[in-house]
């Protein structure tokens, strides 16, 4: 539904009701992803694509039938017609699952609420129950990017695990399915929500082009990282050596650091163990709200690197962000078994890990990364909320 949330934000504001189709499923060779919507105000008027425009047609039908008939949201299949190339069927050999549901923004303000961030840019999750009970099943939840929970219909618990799923694939920039309700004891409903996901992929910058950044840009960009290398040695950095970074750029690291994007999602992964690079990057990098900052260097290298920092006016407060030596103890010599160490680093600190095994810890499995986001929002932990996340960091989409 974000593909047209420009059209949407407008006719919200006019407080005008529509009908909005969504693809909600997709198998095989289907023309657009999960998440695409197309909408059907009163008047006929119509926006977006779902198909590319093999079944529009029979959409923009249904999506008339719901507007005018103002009940339970309804689903349709579209697959592969072989009898008739011009039926309504994907040409392609491609499934689509489509859940067609009605909205009035005057009786159901939950959409409208998250336009407004979607249409200024700024990253937003909007998780919408596609299967479960049939008086949820339509039903919308915003978070936002500081994990707060927007007011929506689903009851308590419920509202707390959606809201977590939401706001673990928005950190993550991936618009997906997700299961949701486990504990028949305590969340006796299981919905399956799709989080339709408005964001960027988060960014891995890896100063230094060095061998060990050639291996830890393909583990970042396995992980779902922008990934970008940039060393001030035109000689060194180059996209040949790098073919798994997004780009590789040839900067002296702290003024490119000075004039690129960064957020907390972002993770700085310093790899020169060089002064005359590190300091001012590092001086620069520890100031900024990102969320992970390492750098490469022996025992000693570590303690001479901070005795610099000092000397620059980096605060203990700063320093104290730094990562260093870089990566997890795995006991780690190959660059490939390096990479391991410092995204495994990566991860916890994203997610709020110990980094121990977890035979020494108790306790579930998967913890609730988001506990603090949401407690000022939902209150405290229900006995359900144990979450198998289970995440594939992919691409982001805009």
């Amino acid at each position: 539904m974000l593909n047209i949330a420009d059209t949407l934000h407008s006719w919200c504001r006019e407080g005008r009701p529509f009908a909005l189709a969504t693809v909600v499923g997709v198998r095989g060779s289907a023309p657009l992803p999960a998440g695409t919507s197309v909408a059907v105000d009163g008047d006929g008027n119509a926006v977006g694509s779902i198909s590319g425009g093999c079944v529009e047609g029979a959409v923009y039908e249904l999506c008339r039938q719901v507007l005018d008939d103002p009940g339970a949201p309804q689903r349709a299949w579209f697959g592969y017609s072989d009898d008739d190339a011009f039926a309504v069927g994907l040409t392609c050999g491609g499934e689509l699952d489509i859940l067609v549901q009605r909205f009035d923004p005057e009786t159901q303000p939950h959409l409208g609420v998250a336009l407004p961030d979607v249409v200024e840019g700024r990253p937003a999750a909007v998780a919408q129950v596609v299967e479960g009970p049939e008086e949820l099943v339509g039903a919308l939840l915003y978070v936002d990017a500081a994990g707060g929970i927007r007011p929506g219909p689903l009851p308590g618990p419920l509202r707390r695990e959606v809201g977590a799923q939401a706001w673990a694939l928005l950190a993550a920039g991936r618009t997906a399915r997700a299961e949701v309700g486990a504990d028949a004891a305590t969340c006796t409903e299981r919905l399956s929500v799709l989080v339709h996901v408005h964001a960027s992929r988060p960014r891995m910058l890896i100063f230094g082009a060095v061998d060990f950044a050639a291996v830890l840009s393909r583990a970042g960009s396995f992980l779902g990282y922008h990934v970008t290398v940039c060393d001030a040695r035109p000689v060194f950095a180059t996209e040949a050596r790098f073919p798994y970074a997004d780009e590789v750029v040839v900067d002296w690291p702290h003024r490119y650091l000075a004039e690129t994007t960064v957020d907390a999602r972002t993770a700085v992964c310093v790899l020169t163990h060089d002064a005359k690079f590190d300091i001012p990057l590092l001086s620069l990098a520890l100031g900024l709200p990102v969320g992970y900052v390492g750098a490469m260097g022996s025992r000693r290298t570590q303690e001479e690197r901070l005795r610099r920092l000092r000397e620059a006016g980096v605060t203990d407060e700063q320093m104290a962000r730094l990562r260093s030596p870089i990566g997890l103890d795995l006991g780690a010599r190959t660059p490939e078994e390096t990479a391991v160490s410092i995204t495994a680093e990566v991860i916890a600190q994203a997610n709020r890990g110990s980094g121990l095994p977890l035979t020494r810890r108790t306790g579930p499995i998967h913890r609730d990364v988001v506990e603090e986001a949401f407690a000022d929002t939902v209150g405290p932990r229900p006995a359900c909320a144990s979450l198998g996340w289970g995440l594939s960091f992919g691409s982001g989409r805009l």
